[in-house]
């Protein structure tokens, strides 16, 4: 596994960019009115405007990201050994993800990335 991304909701997306700008001393890679993504060594860094989310949206909290070969398989073994499947493994633009809870409530992000 391979952390890729932290994921952080905001209502105010601008001070979040603004304080991880000065603390990283980078400008993110890209940034609208509604997000802002840095890039710590090789982990994405997204902050995204908290919404209500409608039936289907994912959960708008903050998590971090893990990258596996084969999110099947990976999110099996991790309900194995105790995290808590919320949302299985599903289809997106950006690949094939499965939302977990860790034992203290955290959620983590399996991720299979699309292949080119």
């Amino acid at each position: 596994m391979k952390l890729v991304e932290l994921a952080f909701f905001t209502d105010d997306v601008q001070a979040m960019a603004d304080f991880y700008r000065r603390l990283l001393g980078a400008e993110p890679v890209a940034q609208s009115e509604g997000m802002a993504i840095f890039m710590v060594g090789e982990t994405k860094m997204f902050i995204h405007r908290t919404y209500a989310p409608s039936e289907g949206d994912l959960p708008p909290e903050d998590h971090i990201a893990l990258e596996v070969d084969d999110v099947d398989s990976a999110s099996q073994a991790l309900v194995q050994q105790g995290l808590a499947l919320e949302i299985p493994p599903t289809e997106y633009y950006w690949g094939r993800s499965a939302y977990l809870r860790d034992t203290d409530g955290h959620q983590i992000e399996i991720i299979q990335t699309a292949e080119d």
